[in-house]
């Protein structure tokens, strides 16, 4: 198998897949991709299973020497040599992905996948529980599998970025602990990632949104893209991560197929909500 060298693994890079669904009532969150169209994507061009380990890098991205040639592709967020792209590298090359320009994550892929021992059928770095590979450290070696049968797609043109605008959020379970002034609040407002914002979940400020209710609740389920309040008034968007349960009442949650533009949030950018 080909080898690759970590010369710099950057503030946060994990392997990632399309995660382990399913084991919530064990306590483990689903992991894998917060961006999973970039990460399939990336796997397409490049004639992987769809879910094929990759690296998944935060912010800034590895440098990375590869031992043997290799096919390379780039995508979620924009990082200075360009986004959605692939490259072919040579035996000795070093691959350096640099910071994120647009975006938060960016995704490394390679032709034949990163071999990673799986965990509950996935080879997701999981953060909150510790399952899965550590992230990745500097000097580290990887290994890349076989290629597989199916050739490299033609690179297509860039497709057009997903829609802005606001995040789909259907009420409930637990929204009538907020005021009715505190529901309009919620929609109305613009809110702002903090630095507190990984895998785990993103916390937003902006007004305080109160609640009707101050008794405690007991712990319940939560999924992926669930939007919690707790005693600040200030919610908390729930990414892959994700504790199974919690005792923060769980007032709304994101619509699924807004979650991979959630995953490409930075500290900074403004969020808004729509029914």
């Amino acid at each position: 198998m080909t080898a690759v060298e970590v010369l710099a693994a950057g503030p946060l890079t994990t392997f990632q897949d399309l995660g382990r669904p399913g084991f919530g009532h064990l306590g483990v969150p689903p992991a894998g991709a917060v961006d999973p169209c970039a990460l399939v994507r990336g796997n397409r061009l490049l004639g992987n299973a769809p879910g094929a380990t990759a690296l998944e890098a935060t912010l800034v991205g590895p440098r990375l020497r590869f031992r043997a040639e290799a096919l390379v592709a780039l995508t979620g967020a924009e990082v200075a040599s360009g986004a959605d792209l692939v490259r072919r590298l040579g035996a000795g090359e070093v691959l350096d992905v640099g910071p994120c320009r647009v975006g938060a994550r960016v995704y490394v892929c390679v032709r034949g996948g990163f071999v990673v021992e799986p965990v509950l059928g996935s080879s997701s770095t999981d953060l909150l529980t510790g399952l899965g590979p550590a992230p990745l450290r500097d000097g580290d070696v990887l290994a890349i599998g076989p290629p597989p049968a199916d050739p490299p797609a033609e690179q297509p043109p860039r497709p057009r970025a997903p829609a802005g605008g606001a995040f789909r959020l259907l009420l409930g379970p637990r929204d009538e602990r907020l005021t009715p002034a505190a529901v309009e609040t919620l929609f109305t407002s613009r809110w702002r990632v903090t630095a507190a914002a990984n895998r785990v979940g993103i916390r937003l400020d902006g007004p305080v949104l109160e609640l009707s209710r101050h008794d405690e609740l007991l712990s319940e389920g939560l999924v992926t893209g669930a939007l919690q309040v707790p005693p600040s008034g200030r919610p908390i968007l729930l990414l892959n991560d994700h504790p199974t349960t919690g005792g923060y009442p769980a007032v709304g949650v994101v619509d699924s197929r807004d979650l991979p533009r959630a995953g490409q949030l930075r500290p900074g950018d403004t969020v808004t909500f729509a029914r």
